[in-house]
């Protein structure tokens, strides 16, 4: 239960125990099954957010509760959760179908992690997890939510949709928790977070968690408006970066961004890296020129499906792929452990984006860089930035070193490479057509296994389109060898058979 929101658990007896307090799990009259859990995850001491969350809620008393990402913050809502559910049984005539609990993220894989969280700790509480979010079989996750579930986890959206089925209903909901509360007003969803609400049981008959990165005003409209007078609790970090992160700046133009990250990939070839970007298409575009210089790299943006995604962030963790080019939806929710650079190709608008984003690298304890391109579109982002988190970012000069020669990505290669996964899940459904194209996919992919991460020089790469001139480069062949571009395909110029007539030197007949 590495994450941004679980313990950090020191490396050793005597290691990095800044970020957990004196308070023991053992102190807070938690249930034993919950003890039991806590103890074979190897979870002891309390973070500050929990030390002063879970008393309360163990208490029944309903929690607003703020603090930087990275403290715990799941563990802490999980852990009141299921002891409630332990400690009270549950409404009298309650169908299967009527979860005791409801968890809301704003991402999928956010829930996603909050489920997995939920099974690790409550492994011994003998209660049903289910988790369901968009992206992922529709039909499969209505059963689940149909056969019943103690908590169901998931995204609005979806919890919407099955609620209007019918598949499930919130008359006997005990325990209701917003994740990520800020975050949901960013996307959207605060009218989908209201109609949920106002379908449970009144606030004062369960118990309400919010946890959110910031409680600012709407944020807390939003808890008095449903919650039951909920006790705010914010703990403030010493400060909003990670402390253990190395930060630099450069200053380019935006001609020599890319220039400038296939360079810096080059020169301190990371084990596991994020780039940043702000839109679908600048990830688009950043991985087609990465991957045309040799650099391995995947997309991640809001647009892909889950499948894909899912399969996307296990070749990075297990390292198949060292460079993850992201939009924010990477930003938050998500811990991929052993990150050692982040890189904002493109400064975020939100300071707050920049703290998250940062907070990928340097976690349990490790050390990381954050590199920031101080471009021309977004320079004027960095004084938010330098105000937001209390500190200036030294910066450091652009040499011709980090700036060399590319290959221009081929738009026409990368269009076939997107026909030929098509084809190959084409090929795949149909019969007799699977294990073939399953080989030439493997052998891609053995071949792309065996080709270096960030190769040291252009001539490393071997030249775009050697061996394959391509269509249009045949077709201009072709027309030089006919004598231009009239006639027919195939016949030499015709030879000019005319004699030409002599100037006439007289004027009549």
């Amino acid at each position: 239960m590495e994450r941004e929101d679980s313990p950090v658990v020191p490396s050793s007896a005597t290691g990095e125990g800044r970020l957990l307090t004196a308070v023991e799990f053992g102190q807070l009259g938690l249930a034993k099954a919950l003890m039991k859990g806590l103890a074979e995850a190897g979870f002891t001491h309390c973070t500050p957010i929990q030390a002063e969350t879970l008393p309360l809620a163990l208490r029944g008393e309903d929690v607003a509760g703020q603090a930087q990402t990275g403290t715990g913050k799941t563990a802490a809502f999980l852990l009141a959760l299921m002891d409630r559910l332990l400690r009270r049984p549950a409404p009298p005539g309650r169908r299967s179908n009527q979860p005791r609990a409801l968890v809301v993220a704003p991402t999928r894989e956010l829930a996603v992690q909050i489920h997995k969280d939920a099974l690790l700790l409550g492994r011994h509480a003998g209660l049903r997890f289910v988790v369901v979010y968009g992206g992922e079989d529709y039909e499969r996750q209505r059963r689940e939510v149909q056969q019943g579930a103690d908590v169901l986890i998931g995204t609005p959206g979806r919890l919407i949709d099955y609620y209007k089925q019918r598949a499930y209903d919130l008359k006997a909901v005990e325990v209701a928790v917003i994740d990520e509360a800020d975050r949901m007003f960013d996307l959207g969803f605060i009218r989908d977070i209201r109609y949920l609400l106002k379908r449970m049981p009144p606030a004062e008959r369960r118990l309400n968690m919010l946890f959110s990165a910031t409680l600012s005003w709407r944020v807390m409209e939003l808890a008095y408006e449903h919650m039951n007078n909920p006790r705010r609790v914010v703990v403030e970090p010493e400060q909003v970066t990670a402390e253990r992160v190395r930060e630099v700046a450069y200053f380019p133009a935006n001609e020599e961004k890319i220039p400038l990250l296939v360079g810096l990939l080059r020169r301190l070839r990371p084990e596991r890296a994020i780039v940043f970007v702000n839109t679908r298409s600048a990830a688009e575009k950043v991985q087609a020129w990465l991957e045309a210089n040799g650099v391995r790299a995947g997309t991640l943006s809001g647009d892909v499906p889950q499948k894909r995604r899912l399969k996307l962030l296990q070749r990075f963790q297990q390292g198949e792929l060292p460079v993850l080019v992201a939009t924010d939806v990477a930003a938050r929710g998500l811990h991929i452990p052993g990150v050692t650079h982040v890189f904002n190709f493109d400064l975020p608008q939100d300071p707050e984006d920049y703290v998250h984003r940062v907070g990928r690298t340097a976690r349990a304890g490790a050390s990381g860089d954050a590199i920031s391109f101080v471009c021309e579109t977004y320079a004027f982002s960095m004084p938010e930035i330098e105000a937001y988190i209390g500190h200036k970012i030294p910066h450091e000069p652009i040499t011709d070193e980090l700036l060399p020669r590319l290959r221009r990505p081929g738009r026409r290669r990368d269009g076939e490479a997107r026909r030929g996964d098509g084809a190959r899940q084409a090929a795949g459904r149909a019969e007799g057509g699977g294990r073939k194209e399953a080989r030439k996919g493997d052998r891609k992919d053995k071949t792309r296994a065996e080709a270096p991460a960030y190769p040291a020089s252009q001539e490393a790469v071997p030249p775009a389109g050697e061996g394959a001139p391509g269509k249009r480069r045949r077709r201009r062949r072709r027309r030089r060898a006919r004598g231009g571009r009239g006639g027919e395909a195939g016949a030499p110029p015709a030879a000019s058979t005319s004699v030409p007539t002599p100037p006439s030197t007289s004027s009549g007949g």
